[in-house]
Order: C-alpha cells, then structure tokens, then sequence
C-alpha cells in the first residue's frame, strides 16, 4: 500500500508518467526535472503501476480521469488554495488610529477559517501587502487618517460670468476643499482670492460637510499667511480667528512643493475636468448662476464610483470622515468689520510734530577757527515747531504776571523763536510803539 502524500497538480504527474513510459529517463532524472524528491516520483510510478495505467493510455484522457485512476479520493489532486486577501481593505484599515498588520491578520484567519478556507500565515500575509503597495506608483505617500486634514487650494483655470448689459467678461477664482481620507470634494466660485472671499468659501465648505476637521492645510497664498516660510509661516489674523471659532489647527502647505498638499491637487485637477470642462460651452451672466450649476456637476462628482477603490466620495466620507469630525459650533463666523475712531485720524500737517530722524554721522570738529583732526558725533539739528495759537500755554509766572497786570498793562506776547531756535514768551507792551524793559523771552518753552 502506498503511503499517502500531499497530491501535486496534474501536470507534473502527467509530466512523471511522460518522462517514465516515453523517454526512460530514471527516477532521480524525473525528479530533478519537476522539482520533487525521488521517493514522490516512485510513489506516484507505484500507483500508476497498480491502476494498469501507462503514457499511452494517460495522454488521451482528461485530467479528471487520470486522478480516478490514480486516487481513490477525486478532487484532491490540485494543492489546496489560500483565502485571499483584500488588499485595498488592508490599506484603508491600517489608515486608523491604532490598526496594526498584527490585528487584521488576525481577523482575516478567523473570517478564513469560518469560510473553510487555508489563511496565509503571518508572515507571508505582510509580505504580501507589502508586495502589492510596493507595484502602487511610486511617489511620496501621506498616511491621512480619517476626519483629520482637510486641503483648500484654488484653481489656475478659472471660470467666466459674463455681464448682460455690457457683455464684458470677467474672470473669477474657483475654489476647492477636498478631505485627505475620503476625497470628499467642495468647490465653488468667487470674485476674488481676498481674505474675505477666502475667508467665506472655508465657512461654506464646513457648512456643505455640516462638520469640521481637526487640520486645515491652505497653500500659502496671501489671504491665508502674511509671510510665506516653509517652517514657520505667519498666519493671517482673520484666517486664525476662523480657525479659533471653528476648533481647528491652520497647517500651511510648504510653499512650491505640490507634494504637500497632493489631494487638493489631484481634487483641482478632477474639478477642471469634470466641472469646468463641461461647462464651456455655456454662458453664466452673474456668480450666483455659476454656483448654481458647479453644484449640480459636484453632486454628481461626489457620487460617481471610484475606479480603482469600491464606493464613492459621499459613501467614503460617511463611512471614514463623518464619524471622526468635529460638529460645528452654533454661531457662523463671521469676518470682523474694523472701524476707526475718529480719535485716530490724522491731524493737519501743520499740527503734526516733523519727524525727525536722529541718525549719527561723523563731522570734523572746530576749536576756536581752526579745524581739530578729532572726531566727534553730531545730531541734526532740529527744526523750530509751529504749534498752532489754541494750543500755546504761557509759563505759571508769565500768567501770574499777567493776570496780576491792570488793563492796559503789559500782556504775553506771541511765541517767538530765538538765536538759539527755542520758543519763549515776550512780554507785550501795554501801548503800541512803546517797549517796556521786560521785553524778551521770558522762559523757554
């Protein structure tokens, strides 16, 4: 009696008996041949022995017959297959928070076994996936875990409205949020790239997700950062102050790497293609019109299958993102309106103080007529200032003077410069043409 063996496919048994009845090669030259141990080629010669079964009579029959023949148990000839793997399920698992390859190898051996089918072990499981996300294109990949950034851009091909009094054409801004887990797309039109037209499209795409992520990553335009830096960027004030009311952390892309913001870039691309593409054959004649019809082509976008992943947008956001976003608070931000005070409007030039620039510049020095070779420091010197006559103010001794005088008597005279380019206060005469032995200045201002 044979002893029993793992079974090979059906082609190398045929192989056996072919090499054995037709070309009288010997065992070991068998075994070499189809990559099997000797003692394999002599069990399987053993059983084709014992059937009555040779080349001749094998080649003309089917594969099913030959196993009859052979084997008491038919359907046993093939290796047993392994459970198969779902490799895009894999990838999108191991996004979340805390998912290992440890733990959905572990699920997908009890779901294997449970089928009745042969899990792969561990090993050859991560070898595996690691096999197939290495034949994916090679570029730099960002793991975006679900509910977690959410990636504004605007862009470079940009819709018309068209005005139906003048028929002028105007150009204006298209706007696109897209969520990094799920590719979920917002976009719409604008006037501009202002903060406050930024500013406004952000809320409305939280609004049209009816929740807030926990990352915003614009490119670093100017209505989003003040100084562009790839480390440490400047946040604008009113773009920090949305980021404040809605809970969220402003992550700016580093500037000129597309890389760093590859959703928003591939989403940009999607929406010119699918939105403005097919719009160009018709005419919008105001920007609410235009919004209009981008809405319509967005929902359409939004539910549009994948090619290479199952679902679509909306039933991966309501799946992945939705769960893990923020709600929205009750109250919508709104830009805040600067007023000025009319305490900080400019005061006519012949009120305001000049200002003076005390730069340090090195001038020859004179003693007494003759020029020293030493050098000191010398300040410019100052111009006298006009003040106007409802804000001059005479010394406390003048005025005591003053209100001590009968009338008639000497009064303040208007401010003066002197020799020396100071302002003081002249005593003025109690009659006109006569001069008093106090007139002069009294005391510098």
């Amino acid at each position: 009696m044979v002893a029993a063996m793992r079974r090979l496919s059906m082609r190398k048994i045929r192989e056996v008996l072919r090499l054995h009845f037709e070309c009288g090669c010997q065992h070991r030259q068998i075994a070499l041949a189809c990559d099997m141990s000797p003692s394999t080629v002599s069990g399987y010669l053993s059983r084709a022995e014992g059937a009555g079964l040779t080349w001749e009579q094998a080649k003309p029959l089917s594969d099913a017959e030959v196993e009859a023949r052979l084997f008491s148990y038919v359907g046993r000839s093939e290796p047993a297959t392994r459970a198969a793997i779902d490799f895009n399920w894999i990838h999108a698992e191991l996004g979340r928070v805390g998912v290992t390859l440890q733990l959905l190898w572990g699920e997908y051996e009890t779901a294997a076994k449970q089928r009745g089918a042969q899990p792969y072990q561990y090993s050859q499981f991560c070898e595996l996936y690691a096999s197939w996300r290495d034949r994916r294109r090679l570029s730099m990949r960002q793991v975006h875990r679900p509910g977690e950034k959410l990636f504004l851009d605007y862009s470079g091909k940009r819709p018309r409205i068209c005005d139906p009094e003048t028929g002028e054409v105007t150009e204006v801004e298209l706007f696109v949020g897209v969520l990094g887990a799920s590719n979920y797309t917002f976009a719409e039109a604008t006037l501009s790239q202002t903060v406050p037209d930024f500013c406004a499209s952000t809320v409305r795409a939280l609004e049209y997700f009816e929740a807030a992520p926990a990352i915003l990553v614009p490119d670093q335009l100017r209505s989003a950062v003040k100084r562009p830096d790839r480390y440490d960027p400047d946040i604008n004030d009113a773009f920090a102050q949305l980021g404040q009311h809605y809970g969220v952390a402003i992550i700016p892309a580093p500037p000129r790497k597309p890389k760093g913001k590859a959703k928003v870039e591939a989403g940009v691309l999607i929406a010119q293609r699918w939105i403005l593409a097919r719009l160009r054959n018709r005419a919008f004649f105001s920007l609410a019109e235009l919004n209009n019809a981008i809405a319509e082509l967005l929902e359409e976008l939004n539910t549009r299958r994948f090619q290479k992943l199952p679902g679509t947008r909306r039933e991966a956001f309501e799946s992945l993102d939705r769960p893990r976003m923020k709600a929205l608070p009750r109250l919508r931000f709104e830009l805040p309106q600067r007023k000025r005070d009319a305490r900080q409007h400019r005061l006519p030039r012949r009120v305001r103080r000049p200002l003076v620039q005390r730069s340090v510049r090195i001038a020859p020095r004179a003693h007494r007529g003759a020029r020293d070779t030493k050098r000191r420091r010398v300040l410019p010197r100052r111009r006298a200032r006009r003040v106007p006559p409802a804000q001059l103010r005479a010394p406390r001794h003048a005025r005591d003077q003053t209100r001590a005088s009968p009338e008639g008597a000497p009064g303040l005279r208007r401010v003066v410069a002197g020799a020396d380019g100071r302002l003081g206060w002249q005593i003025r005469p109690a009659c006109r043409g006569s001069r008093t032995p106090h007139d002069g200045p009294v005391s510098p201002a």
